[in-house]
């Protein structure tokens, strides 16, 4: 089972990793001002988590929030964004170099995070 890892930020703020059962980080959040916050975005990630996938790399057609987006980098690599219903970007993924590896990360997000557990390293 994977787990949230919440951690403090250099500028006295919060953020989450959530990491899968070998240890890889799989999707990181923004930054929050409290570690309650940063619970609050993770409550909505294992809400979502069910959502559907637009491919933005595919011109296809563009789906309602909640949704995982599939884009592009400025560097060619394949990403992953989280949207809560209201739009905002609740988790988002490292640079893939394919899109199946970016495909297989938004995958491990829908089986680890409904019931993963919450860890606080602050």
């Amino acid at each position: 089972m994977g787990r949230f890892v919440i951690k403090s930020t250099s500028n006295d703020e919060f953020m989450f990793n959530l990491i899968a059962e070998n240890n890889e980080v799989i999707a990181t959040s923004q930054t929050y001002k409290s570690v309650d916050n940063a619970k609050i975005g993770i409550d909505s990630v294992k809400a979502n988590a069910n959502a559907s996938v637009e491919d933005k790399t595919a011109n296809a057609a563009a789906l309602p929030c909640p949704k995982f987006e599939i884009f592009n980098d400025a560097e060619g690599k394949f990403r992953f964004h989280l949207m809560a219903s209201n739009g905002q970007i609740v988790a988002a993924s490292q640079g893939y170099t394919t899109k199946e590896n970016c495909q297989k990360g938004i995958a491990s997000v829908k089986s680890n995070a409904p019931k993963a557990e919450v860890v606080k390293e602050c």
